[in-house]
């Protein structure tokens, strides 16, 4: 490590635990001459606060930390406006095997960053930050009313109430009021299929007899409580997104506008990518590398000429999973490039490659609107087709001849 070249002369390695943060302060003189202080603080405010105060004193203008867990948050919060910080995903500064402490934990990582070995991890400022508590945890909340669903069916099942099998969505306005007589007991099943609105109104018969079933106290309590269980994960749902909406900048309501306007990605979908990646794109210099951070690039794994691997990164899970859904939604959009790309890629890799290839030409359309404030424009269903004309055309011959026709092709003269 000593022949590498010094590119921070004095600056300062982190070791984050939930209590106690160590601190190792590295200077290295002209001549080559390391000299190291470590020091240990409670990770208090009072702690954090004079372990900034250690850290000026003995002049260092910069700091690394490990991303562990949430420890680090309360650290980059009370220093950032006193160095520069810098987070390191943990995999890039696992230490050498033997003699693993605390105390060296710190001198290693600032030994790395003396040597200019560490990436440091995108961490958007305080506003985004803030966006990001308030969509994750929106995200959080839909999946817990996505499982408590899926429990209210079960109980559905279990007294053989066969209502999904009638109605597309059994949490519907129709649905909600036959559940709602199911928990009274007071309505025979005619007169809860008679409940139904608009186009179900067409199914009464069905609903009649799928209403049918043998419900008890027991099926009534479990229904009740799984009903207001949901209820309330709808209203706390209902107020982040009135908090989102409030605090989201003027510029980030312009972009939410622009990123709405893409296949398959709507105005939820559009708040949860901007609290990922923000709408300033100057952080990631190409689309490529906003890709790889997200971890929607396949891998690079080769050795002796051989390809091994190919899997993507794990990534920005927040992000991956909001783009895999949009991906989706978009290849079922009719007359549109995500639709022709799908299906392209699906024939030859399958589907699950297909979806995330999407996903990944998404984030890039992303990343060119909100780096040029463009409008998005569909390239259409044929773009592949006329990308490479000759190829098509030599494809749909081939396809004909094999069924034992001659083919004569005359191109068409422009009207």
């Amino acid at each position: 490590m000593q022949d590498f070249q010094v590119i921070h002369p004095c600056c300062c390695g982190l070791d984050v635990h939930k209590d106690t943060v160590v601190a190792c302060v590295r200077r290295t003189a002209a001549n080559g001459a390391v000299d190291q202080q470590v020091a240990t603080f409670p990770t208090t405010t009072a702690g954090l606060l004079g372990l900034g105060d250690w850290l000026v004193e003995r002049g260092a203008t910069i700091a690394a930390m490990e991303s562990t867990g949430v420890y680090w948050k309360p650290v980059w919060n009370l220093l950032e406006s006193r160095l520069e910080l810098m987070l390191v995903n943990s995999r890039d500064v696992k230490q050498v095997p033997g003699r693993k402490t605390d105390v060296k934990d710190s001198e290693w990582i600032a030994q790395l960053l003396a040597c200019g070995l560490l990436r440091p991890s995108f961490v958007p400022p305080l506003p985004q930050r803030e966006l990001r508590d308030l969509t994750r945890t929106r995200a959080s909340l839909l999946q817990d009313r996505s499982r408590t669903a899926n429990r209210l069916q079960k109980i559905l099942e279990d007294a053989n109430i066969k209502l999904a099998s009638v109605a597309s969505d059994v949490l519907g306005a129709s649905g909600r009021d036959m559940l709602r007589a199911l928990i009274r007991g007071d309505l025979s099943p005619a007169q809860m299929a008679d409940l139904s609105r608009k186009r179900l109104r067409l199914k009464i018969p069905k609903l009649t007899e799928a209403l049918n079933g043998k419900v008890t106290e027991h099926h009534r309590f479990m229904l009740k409580l799984l009903l207001d269980q949901i209820e309330q994960y709808e209203a706390q749902v209902a107020k982040l997104d009135q908090r989102i909406e409030e605090v989201m900048s003027p510029l980030e309501k312009t972009a939410l506008e622009i990123l709405d306007e893409i296949p398959g990605i709507d105005r939820r979908a559009a708040e949860n990518v901007l609290a990922e990646i923000g709408s300033d794109m100057s952080r990631f210099p190409t689309s490529g590398h906003l890709a790889a951070w997200a971890g929607l690039c396949p891998g690079n794994n080769q050795s002796a000429g051989k390809r091994r691997s190919g899997r993507m990164q794990q990534g920005n899970r927040w992000l991956k999973a909001t783009l895999n859904q949009c991906a989706w939604a978009a290849s079922r959009k009719k007359d549109s490039y995500f639709a022709a790309q799908h299906r392209r890629i699906a024939s030859r890799r399958g589907v699950k490659r297909a979806t995330m290839a999407v996903a990944h030409s998404q984030l890039c359309i992303c990343w060119e609107l909100l780096k040029n404030g463009q409008a998005y424009q569909d390239l259409g269903r044929d773009y592949f087709e006329k990308l490479n004309e000759d190829r098509v055309k030599r494809h749909l011959v081939n396809r004909l001849e094999k069924l034992g026709y001659t083919v004569t092709l005359q191109k068409k003269e422009a009207a």
